[in-house]
């Protein structure tokens, strides 16, 4: 069958959920590529890499510029891909000409210099982390349940059983190697950091087989203290249950799939910024 990718650029993602909306390609194709829907670092060698979304950052270059070397056939998909889409209005003149002759229209927003959370400017009731929440969590803040009892941590709701016996040297990789179904995820090598990280995800990717990759950030224990006592915690989890020099788990710990979550949480206490106060976060 034949090989096809999906690289995303700035965009919506609208392109891609039209595209999974589709079920004729199914059986004629093979998607090898879709960082919407798999976990995957590097595009393949593809006859056809569909791309959508605009270039609007560096890093969009950059992709572009390595992803069209590994295909045969490159297809603009949708009006960010071909035109630069919503984002491209502030560049083109004759759209600014028909915003500013209406003084009742608003002015195109400029972009911040970078993306901040919202309590930076407003007053948070209530933080409801996750990427994404589970629905039951959501239920929770919704029906404003106060006796829905959320398990401190990840590891917790796990429950894999941990083997003494088991002390691997070295951290296996993200989704490499048999992965033993009720054997604790640290015990066999995967830097799973579920011990420190709040629960209420009914451990739904460690029982899965997948490493908790802190996505729900750290928990009460954590929450109000600087991000480097939550990676403490990590590493002397791991100094206890296995033999992988502290320096392997440290690299790790800075890697793109887990800083994306556990250095997102560094200013719960950060400087600047007070800490998150632990009765508001579900």
């Amino acid at each position: 069958m034949k090989r096809f990718a999906v690289l995303q650029l700035s965009g919506c993602s609208g392109c891609e959920v039209a595209l999974l909306n589709a079920e004729q390609w199914i059986d004629k194709y093979d998607l090898e590529y879709m960082t919407l829907v798999m976990s995957a670092y590097d595009l393949p060698e593809v006859e056809v890499l569909l791309i959508s979304g605009g270039l609007r950052t560096e890093a969009d270059l950059y992709k572009l510029r390595r992803a069209v070397q590994k295909a045969d056939q490159i297809v603009a998909v949708g009006t960010c891909a071909i035109s630069g889409g919503v984002a491209n209005f502030a560049n083109r003149p004759e759209l600014n000409e028909i915003f500013l002759a209406d003084a009742e229209r608003l002015h195109l927003p400029d972009l911040l210099p970078s993306c901040q959370p919202i309590d930076t400017e407003v007053e948070v009731d209530l933080y409801l982390p996750g990427c994404p929440p589970t629905p039951q969590l959501f239920m929770v803040v919704l029906e404003e349940s106060s006796e829905v009892k959320i398990p401190r941590t990840v590891c917790q709701e796990c429950g894999l059983k941990k083997d003494r016996d088991m002390r691997p040297s070295q951290l296996i990789g993200f989704q490499q190697g048999e992965v033993l179904a009720d054997i604790c995820l640290v015990n066999q090598g995967y830097l799973c950091i579920g011990t420190s990280t709040r629960g209420g995800c009914q451990a739904i990717c460690t029982l899965a087989g997948y490493p908790c990759v802190g996505c729900r950030g750290p928990s009460d224990a954590f929450i109000e203290k600087e991000s480097q006592v939550w990676f403490n915690s990590i590493l002397r989890v791991f100094s206890h249950m296995t033999d992988i020099p502290e320096k392997d788990i440290e690299v790790a710990l800075k890697s793109t799939q887990l800083s994306m979550f556990l250095f997102q949480f560094a200013d719960y206490a950060g400087a600047g910024q007070a800490p998150r106060k632990k009765e508001k976060v579900i």
